[in-house]
C-alpha cells in the first residue's frame, strides 16, 4: 500500500520536474533572457518570505501575511458558497417547483462573468474585505449548485422506492436518500467551486481589496518584477493544489462506501 502510494507520487512529479529542467535550461541558454530562471525566482521568493520587513517594501517578509489574507478570504467565500450551493442545489434538483421558479434565474446569473460584478462589489461594499468574500462566494456558488442539482436529479428511482418501502417518510427522502446518493456530484461541485475561489480571490485582491497574493501579483507587475510575478503565481498554484488535496481526502473518506462500485 505504502509502496504504491510512493510510486504514484513519484509518477506525479515526473512532468513538473521535466518542465522545471526545461525552464532552467531555456532561461540559461537564451541570449537575452526575458523570463527569470527558477533559481532567480527562488531567491526572490526567499526574500519575500523570510526577508526583513521594512516600510514600503511589500516584497520583503510579507509572503506569509499575504498567504493568510488570501486563505481567510477563500475560506470565508468558499464556505458560504458551499453551504448555500449544496442546500439550494438539492432543492433545485429534487423539487420540480423550485426548479421551475429558479432554474432560469440561475442560468441567467451564471452566464454573467464574475469579473463583471467587481464594480458592483466595490461600489456596494467599498475597498473592504466584504467585497472579496462576496465575489468569491457569488462566483463559486454556481458550479456547486449546478453539480449538486444534477446529482439530485440522477438519484436512482429504485433507491427512492426501496426507502419508501422500508418506511422512510416522503419529507425525509431528501436528506436520507437524495443527499447520500448525490455525494459524488457534491464533491465534484465543491472541487470546481474551490478552484474557482482561488481564481476569484486573485481578481478581487487585484481590484477590490488590499493585501493578499493578488495584491502582491499586481504590485509586482507595476514594479516590473517578473520574478515575483512568477513566485506569486506559483504560490497560488501550490495553495490551490494543497486545498484541493485536502478536499479530495475528505471526500475519499466520506465516499469510502463507493470503493469497489467503480473502476477507480
Amino acid at each position: 500500500m505504502l509502496a504504491s502510494r510512493l510510486l504514484r507520487m513519484a509518477r506525479g512529479l515526473i512532468v513538473p520536474a521535466v518542465l522545471l529542467i526545461v525552464w532552467q535550461v531555456s532561461s540559461t541558454l537564451a541570449p537575452t533572457p526575458s523570463v527569470p530562471s527558477p533559481s532567480d525566482v527562488l531567491d526572490s521568493w526567499n526574500i519575500w518570505a523570510f526577508g526583513p520587513m521594512r516600510a514600503l517594501q511589500w516584497y520583503s517578509g510579507t509572503w506569509l501575511g499575504y498567504v493568510l489574507l488570501s486563505l481567510r478570504r477563500v475560506g470565508a467565500g468558499f464556505g458560504i458558497a458551499a453551504v448555500c450551493g449544496v442546500s439550494f442545489g438539492l432543492l433545485l434538483g429534487w423539487y420540480a417547483l423550485v426548479s421551475q421558479l429558479f432554474d432560469g434565474l440561475i442560468n441567467f446569473l451564471r452566464a454573467i462573468p464574475t469579473t463583471a460584478w467587481v464594480p458592483f462589489a466595490v461600489f456596494f461594499f467599498g475597498i473592504h474585505e466584504a467585497a472579496a468574500i462576496f465575489l468569491i462566494a457569488f462566483g463559486s456558488f454556481f458550479p456547486i449548485v449546478m453539480n449538486v442539482a444534477a446529482g439530485a436529479r440522477q438519484t436512482p428511482r429504485t433507491l427512492i422506492r426501496a426507502a419508501m418501502m422500508l418506511g422512510t417518510r416522503r419529507r425525509d427522502l431528501l436528506w436520507q436518500v437524495v443527499l447520500p446518493a448525490s455525494l459524488p456530484a457534491v464533491l465534484s461541485g465543491l472541487r470546481v467551486g474551490l478552484g474557482l475561489s482561488w481564481v476569484l480571490v486573485i481578481v478581487s485582491e487585484m481590484l477590490a481589496v488590499q493585501g493578499g497574493l493578488g495584491y502582491a501579483l499586481w504590485s509586482a507587475y507595476q514594479f516590473n518584477r517578473l520574478d515575483l510575478i512568477v513566485a506569486a503565481i506559483l504560490s497560488v498554484g501550490l495553495l490551490g493544489l494543497a486545498s484541493d488535496w485536502l478536499l479530495s481526502q475528505a471526500g475519499a473518506i466520506t465516499l469510502r462506501w463507493q470503493r469497489g462500485l467503480t473502476g477507480a
